[in-house]
């Protein structure tokens, strides 16, 4: 599962594990690593300026180590084509060494972005349309407490304006359930997206959108049961699973040859680093790398080399025929956290105001249990970054924000830096 997690899309909390988080002093000891030298960095660049992107890149890098991140690596892709890369902090608490250059993670909530662009291939083809309504893909899946499938487009699904109900609000509004014990023992469990979708219809919906019009709603609220149903409208129409149309549209076409599902393993592969998680009410770091992924809301594990490929291609125009493209990037106000904010949610992708790029950046970003993916490319796909650092913190807000706010930072100097 995605636990989407912090500010932002992408960066959602669950409702109640953000309250107890800010009742949460607790911080994680890596301070007197970082003193003791013990937390490795390194970075290499090609190109010209290429000493100089290197030591920005490594700076912000070590910004968000130092917001106490145990280890981090970012990868970043320039106008001119020229590549930079950074790591800081440990691949793992006890063993240390640096973070591997070329580690999987788990890309968490970016994943919606591949499930967007094939749901919207299949939109040129006309095997589906935007304007479907869940009713007539799923018949009587979204029922029952208010929920009403024929209310409920495609459209409504891609850019959450559907108004159901979050499966994974539900999943942890119970405080037992974020805790390392509770952790360990379901680590390797997965719920089926029937599942999942069945827990979401067990609340009423936040809002029906308007029944003449659906797909006119902007009202916005992020949700992972959006996706799932995504994903099993994708199995439904092509016959195969989401998985399958991801690879077959998107990673074999691209040469994404690190980038796949794992579908119900709880495993990611070598090389990676440790993935580390505070829960709420703990002062130290729990090992969460061992944790079943998501599934069209979540489940795709990748690289930052990957991810750069993916996002390049997609806003250069190679993924999508121009009007499906215009369509992911026609936006709705996406206020998050408590003063709003800026950001815009288009199809499977978002957009925010960024220092330095005149046009703003593309992004999605996603969390799971002990890893965090942050993306940033801009418009015309010329420049990207895709950064994976592996700690989450449920159970300190403050440091959360702070090192959110930091791989933000990272991401988006990285894109927006202008090169002599």
């Amino acid at each position: 599962m995605d636990l989407t997690a912090g500010k932002g899309p992408g960066r959602r909390a669950p409702a109640r594990a953000a309250r107890a988080a800010r009742t949460t002093t607790a911080a994680v000891c890596v301070g007197a690593m970082v003193a003791a030298g013990l937390l490795a960095t390194g970075a290499t660049a090609h190109g010209a300026d290429a000493g100089g992107a290197q030591l920005r890149l490594q700076r912000d890098a070590d910004a968000v180590r130092h917001t106490g991140a145990t280890g981090l690596l970012v990868e970043v892709r320039d106008a001119a084509g020229r590549t930079t890369t950074a790591r800081s902090g440990v691949a793992d608490l006890r063993r240390g060494g640096p973070v591997p250059q070329r580690s999987y993670y788990r890309i968490g909530s970016d994943t919606k972005t591949m499930v967007a662009v094939v749901a919207l291939q299949l939109v040129a083809e006309g095997a589906l349309s935007l304007d479907d309504t869940v009713e007539r893909r799923l018949p009587g899946v979204v029922a029952g407490n208010g929920n009403d499938g024929s209310r409920v487009t495609l459209r409504n699904l891609l850019q959450h304006t559907s108004g159901l109900t979050d499966y994974t609000d539900i999943l942890f509004e119970d405080p037992e359930k974020l805790t390392p014990a509770y952790y360990r023992e379901h680590r390797f469990s997965a719920q089926t997206p029937g599942e999942q979708v069945a827990l979401a219809m067990t609340r009423a919906p936040g809002w029906l959108p308007d029944a003449d019009d659906p797909g006119s709603q902007t009202r916005w609220a992020y949700s992972n049961t959006n996706y799932v149903l995504a994903g099993m409208i994708i199995e439904r129409v092509t016959g195969r699973p989401w998985e399958h149309a991801v690879h077959e549209r998107i990673v074999e076409p691209l040469g994404l040859r690190r980038t796949m599902s794992m579908g119900t393993s709880a495993y990611v592969p070598r090389p990676t680093a440790s993935g580390y998680t505070q829960f709420p009410g703990r002062r130290g770091l729990t090992d969460t790398t061992v944790s079943v992924g998501g599934g069209a809301d979540g489940g795709v594990v990748s690289t930052a080399a990957d991810m750069n490929v993916f996002l390049r291609a997609l806003m250069g125009g190679d993924l999508l025929p121009p009007a499906q493209l215009a369509q992911m990037r026609t936006t709705v106000p996406a206020p998050v956290g408590d003063d709003g904010g800026p950001e815009r949610y288009g199809l499977g992708i978002a957009w925010r105001p960024a220092p330095g790029c005149a046009d703003g950046v593309w992004y999605h970003g996603g969390t799971s249990f002990g890893t965090v993916s942050e993306t940033a490319v801009t418009p015309d796909g010329r420049a990207s970054a895709a950064a994976a650092v592996f700690t989450t913190r449920f159970g300190d807000e403050k440091r959360f924000l702070e090192q959110a706010a930091a791989s933000i930072r990272l991401v988006d100097r990285a894109v927006c830096a202008k090169r002599r």
